[in-house]
């Protein structure tokens, strides 16, 4: 009897150059293409492109404050990570959706070394959200009338959300074999996400991936105090503790794979106990000093006459205050034509970023106040602001005024504008043009009639010269404190207004 022993074939695994690594990255790069390429995934990127291109510039104008515009890259990735959170899940359960899991036994590769291309899969779509992001806050950064500086930290939330939502998909398919799991986690992570959005708790809604801001308040860089870069360190360990999970759910209990899960599981708790200490005392103490002592931390330059103190991020914005408070001056008369103001910029910062609280009026003699924000309707509410003080001496007084000095006062602010009436709406809260209305500024707002809107109106549908010259002729009338609408407007030689002349 003749025994036959067959040398037992050592596994493929072994025999193949390179070893498990150089097959594991090809899968990556296979299943990077095809996540890439995936409708969903596709269209999320489309919409995400679609919406920062139509949105670019309509923020902050030619104005951006780049501390904001970082934080304004990290919702649009939302959509683009649950495009692959489902899609990489779907990957992961392509062999089980088509019957050719038991196929798998005869592979090279062993299960989780393909959880393992496909977690590498998941760093693709995130590398493509970075360059979107980079994208997106590059072209701020490079406007000409730019100020402040971003943040790295908040700047890698969008690919970091991209890279969470993906490894998050992966884990799912490896504990749950079934394609609706990942519709119901979507769903499940869109609840949490509005929770934990409308909760006031400082602490729990920095659990989420991309945390904003109740309000629009611009503070400058250093008073930020949001925690960034320890959030983006939170995100990164959780991303990589729920992509190690999968590769030790999918049986790689390797030495190696346990010891980055216990790193990532480090990196999660040390960043998301950090992100929730609050604010430091130091940076209540700056806040405040910034907001009831701001010349101890602005820095003051002279132009024409006049001075201009800002905080260190907006000094390249004076002369665009100075441009303002020329073309104002210049339509002034009597010693206001001449007047030097000095221009305070002040902001509420006690409050940080979920703060919006307003501004009481300066009582110091021509010096009146500029906000930390820039462009459209603040242009003709900080021309108002010009007018008021030239005319009435002081913040305070101006808000006061209740007689018709109001019309040069808004000839001044709107008078200058290539757009007067335009500038006019805009600077009124109801954005009208007849009747009575309130009128923006930095601090309180001032207060208009039927009476003087009419005057105005009429005075400004005269030629801007002649307009400008019968202002200049009876301004020490004009400015005179009680003087009402129709006298004005006899002053003026302009019809006599029917409206009520009451203030409100």
């Amino acid at each position: 009897m003749t025994t036959v022993v067959e040398k037992p074939l050592a596994p493929g695994i072994r025999n193949e150059p390179g070893g498990p690594f150089k097959a594991v990255l090809a899968l990556a790069l296979f299943e990077s293409r095809r996540l890439l390429t995936r409708i969903p995934v596709l269209l999320a990127f489309a919409v995400y492109l679609g919406w920062t291109v139509w949105r670019s510039g309509r923020a902050w104008g030619d104005y951006p404050a780049l501390q904001d515009a970082d934080r304004a890259t990290q919702n649009a990735p939302l959509l683009v990570g649950l495009a692959v959170l489902l899609s990489v899940n779907q990957a992961a359960l392509r062999s089980r959706r088509y019957g050719t899991e038991r196929h798998f036994a005869v592979l090279l590769l062993p299960h989780w070394c393909r959880t393992v291309a496909h977690a590498l899969s998941v760093v693709a779509a995130a590398l493509v959200t970075a360059v979107c992001v980079a994208g997106q806050f590059g072209r701020e950064a490079l406007r000409p009338g730019a100020i402040g500086q971003g943040s790295v930290g908040e700047l890698l939330v969008g690919p970091l959300t991209v890279l969470l939502s993906g490894l998050a998909g992966l884990l799912l398919a490896v504990l749950v074999r079934s394609v609706l799991a990942a519709p119901l986690l979507v769903v499940f992570g869109l609840f949490l996400f509005a929770f934990f959005s409308s909760t006031s708790d400082d602490a729990s809604r920095w659990l989420l991936p991309a945390v904003g801001e109740a309000t629009s308040n611009t503070l400058p860089s250093d008073l930020m105090g949001r925690p960034a870069g320890w959030h983006a360190l939170y995100l990164a360990g959780l991303a990589l503790t729920l992509g190690l999970v999968a590769v030790l759910a999918a049986g790689g209990r390797k030495p190696a794979v346990l010891a980055g899960t216990a790193g990532a599981l480090a990196m999660t708790l040390v960043g998301g106990v950090a992100q929730s200490g609050g604010d430091s005392p130091q940076l209540v103490k700056a806040r405040e000093s910034a907001t009831v002592h701001p010349e101890q931390v602005q820095t003051c330059v002279r132009r024409d006459g006049s001075t201009y103190c800002a905080f260190p991020d907006w000094g390249p914005r004076v002369g665009d205050w100075a441009a303002v408070v020329d073309r104002v001056r210049s339509l002034a008369g009597g010693g206001a034509h001449e007047q030097d103001v000095v221009v305070r910029q002040r902001v509420d910062a006690r409050y940080g970023l979920s703060g919006d609280g307003a501004l009481m009026p300066l009582e110091r003699p021509y010096e009146v106040t500029v906000g930390t924000q820039w462009g459209g309707n603040r242009v003709p509410e900080f021309s108002a602001a010009v007018a008021g003080v030239l005319i009435a001496g002081d913040e305070k007084a101006a808000t006061s005024i209740c007689d018709a000095r109001i019309i040069p006062l808004m000839w001044l602010a709107v008078g200058w504008e290539s757009d007067p009436l335009d500038a006019l709406r805009r600077v009124r809260l109801d954005d009208s043009i007849t009747g009575s209305a309130m009128v923006l500024q930095p601090t309180s707002g001032l207060s208009m009639t039927v009476a003087q809107t009419e005057v105005l109106r009429a005075l400004l549908d005269l030629p801007r010269g002649e307009a400008g010259a019968r202002v200049k002729d009876r301004w020490r009338e004009l400015t005179a404190p009680k003087v009402t609408a129709a006298r004005a407007a006899a002053l003026l030689d302009l019809p006599a207004p029917d409206g009520e002349d009451k203030c409100s």
